[in-house]
């Protein structure tokens, strides 16, 4: 009777003593501003791509090549993690999948992976391991566009959307805390797999649900301005793609990334190629770029044998030797909260005041940020208008100006059951190209800005709608 009437109690105190700990986890989480301070503090980094096109002298080999193509004779991560240690690196990320869909991990999603090769290793298992060894942090590079698995556009079914989930779940509960994910092949302009066919949203709160201090990378900067965080908790850049940082300008928390050998994969001419010169490395984006808020990572590829080639052996070494002020130099400004959601605005019907000769409405909505809907010169107060086509809740408008000052003044209204209710009016909140408007949720079916005050002529990029989750 005793040990029955005590047990409970033992057992009330175990939860509570549970409670406890998660709650203190809670309480010690990191806000996103905190978390990309820390990245953005870490400065230098190696990226690794290293995954079927390594052995296919091509960046995109044909999707059907064979597993068993893929074999490192000599993989040796600790190799890769000296390497980065001796150029005083503070992290890796390894292409976990490509665009051609091999997975380098022990997958229950696909036999298209490192254990159907003749390696039979688990390949993120060892570089994990390896790089927590040296005391670097762990990132992961994942491709959203996978050709072998026809996730590419116009193909994409909810069994894609799955298969993604349940990847991004391996990854990110099988092999401890991940820092950042560096996601690639969404809404480029060669991969053309929209945020709406795989939902971003989704995608976002999964892994900040898994790790919620997993930075959420998307390398999209060649489309969404570099005054906002559009689907991305780091803004990034890659450089050999002339996508070039602002060091003067930028506000953000920023990412830059560049080869160090001629392409992102091991090529047969590596070994005697002439390698970017440390020196220009270390003078031109490693020191500049830490005090713009933006961290560096430069891609080592490895060759065939699954080891670093000697020449960039050395070239990590001078680069650790010519460079010195590591870690925090600049505080980051602190940035609206990443947009995230669908954009509900986006080719729907819109409408407006006179335009200015071909520049109609429907370029302030068309996905496109390089267009602008111009209102009319005649007319004294423009305004511009969207119909989302049913009545559906709303708390966000996102009003890209075509130039940072444009727009002085204006006014934010939703229209349900017939009328019209402003959720903004005033002078432009930001100085900045991008301004965002969150408001407390209500339901709407139209959305309407009206032009008060602007230097020169209104000249409106873009106009999104969105319902974030709450």
């Amino acid at each position: 009777m005793k040990h029955r009437t005590t047990l409970p109690h033992r057992l009330i105190a175990a939860l509570a003593a549970a409670v406890c700990f998660l709650l203190s986890l809670s309480a010690q989480q990191k806000s996103l501003h905190q978390l990309q301070q820390d990245f953005v503090d870490k400065r230098f980094g190696m990226f690794i791509h290293f995954n079927m096109p390594t052995f296919c002298n091509q960046d995109w080999p044909d999707p059907e090549e064979p597993a068993m193509t893929f074999n490192p004779t000599h993989l040796d991560c600790h190799q890769w993690a000296k390497a980065a240690k001796s150029a005083r690196m503070a992290y890796g990320c390894l292409t976990t999948k490509h665009h051609s869909g091999f997975c380098i991990w022990d997958t229950k999603t696909t036999d298209y992976n490192v254990m159907h090769s003749p390696l039979r290793r688990d390949v993120v298992r060892e570089y994990v391991d390896a790089f927590r060894q040296e005391g670097l942090d762990v990132y992961f590079y994942y491709s959203i566009l996978d050709t072998h698995h026809a996730l590419r556009p116009h193909h994409i079914t909810p069994k894609h959307i799955e298969m993604v989930k349940a990847q991004l779940t391996e990854l990110l509960t099988g092999y401890g805390p991940i820092k950042a994910l560096i996601i690639d092949g969404w809404d480029a302009p060669w991969s053309r797999i929209s945020y709406d066919d795989i939902p971003f949203e989704d995608i976002y709160r999964l892994v900040k649900t898994l790790q919620p201090e997993c930075l959420v990378m998307d390398l999209n900067a060649a489309k969404y301005p570099r005054e906002a965080l559009f689907y991305t908790d780091i803004k990034s850049y890659e450089q050999g793609a002339g996508q070039k940082i602002s060091t003067s300008e930028n506000r953000l928390p920023a990412l830059a990334c560049l080869p160090l050998q001629g392409s992102w994969f091991w090529k047969t001419s590596f070994p005697t190629d002439r390698l970017k010169s440390p020196e220009t490395l270390v003078k031109e984006m490693i020191e500049p770029y830490g005090p713009a808020h933006c961290t560096f990572i430069l891609n080592v590829a490895p060759n065939r044998e699954g080891l670093i080639d000697q020449n960039a052996l050395d070239a990590l070494r001078e680069i650790g030797q010519r460079w010195t002020t590591t870690g925090h130099i600049a505080d980051v400004p602190e940035a609206d909260a990443p947009i995230i959601s669908t954009n509900l605005a986006k080719h729907r019907p819109a409408s407006g005041s006179w335009s200015d000769d071909y520049a109609i409405y429907d370029f302030a909505n068309d996905d496109d940020f390089g267009t602008c809907w111009n209102a009319n010169r005649e007319v004294e107060i423009p305004w511009w208008s969207v119909n989302l086509g049913r009545e559906m809740p709303l708390n966000m408008i996102v009003i890209t100006d075509r130039d940072a000052d444009r727009l002085q003044c204006y006014r934010l209204e939703v229209e349900h059951g017939g009328r019209w209710t402003t959720v903004f009016e005033g002078e432009s909140p930001t100085p900045q190209r991008v301004k965002i408007h969150r408001f407390p949720t209500r339901w709407g079916v139209q959305v309407r800005l009206t032009v008060l005050e602007c230097k020169g002529t209104a000249s409106i990029a873009e106009v999104g709608v969105y319902c974030e989750e709450k």
